[in-house]
């Protein structure tokens, strides 16, 4: 896996999947802070995810962005879908990406969904099957999405070529 320089990319405004606050119970009572999962892309095949936790919203918010920047993967995508179907998995959590012909949209949850838009992929379907906790379906999704081939390798693999490789 090759680490991808992200001051070079064009990175759209950040997506929050989910703000969670989070109490630590002392002998002076609940002391709150924030834990913030983000996802971060530039629409062009590269994105990440991020985890941040601060005593204030904002800071945990840009403490995920940075993470979510140290984590920046390229994903093949072939006409505005994935290449070839795949389950990702993290923990309990399991999601199915299935490509999806021109016109079809997003078929997806809010954590997914947010995902794909932060890639570039506008043609999919998905399944989210086990847990559906944000932070493990996010990395499940991420998973998938570092395990998908190039669409050129699936095809050959299935004595294709990439334009006929989603014709039934």
């Amino acid at each position: 896996m090759t680490v991808i320089n992200y001051s070079e990319l064009d990175l759209k405004e950040e997506s929050v999947i989910r703000i969670n606050r989070v109490a630590k119970v002392n002998s002076r009572g609940k002391r709150f802070s924030f834990s913030t999962l983000v996802v971060i892309g530039d629409g062009r095949a590269h994105v990440g995810i991020g985890a941040g936790k601060a005593n204030e919203v904002l800071v945990s918010i840009s403490k995920a962005k940075e993470n979510a920047r140290q984590n920046l993967v390229k994903v093949p995508v072939y006409n505005y879908t994935i290449p070839h179907e795949i389950i990702g998995r993290h923990s309990a959590s399991k999601v199915l990406l299935k490509p999806a012909p021109p016109g079809t949209g997003i078929i997806a949850g809010s954590a997914v969904r947010l995902i794909m838009e932060q890639v570039g992929i506008s043609n999919i379907y998905t399944k989210v099957l086990g847990s559906n906790n944000p932070m493990n379906v996010a990395k499940a999704v991420m998973n998938a999405l570092t395990n998908l081939q190039d669409v050129r390798k699936v095809a050959k693999k299935r004595g294709k070529t990439p334009n006929n490789l989603f014709e039934i």
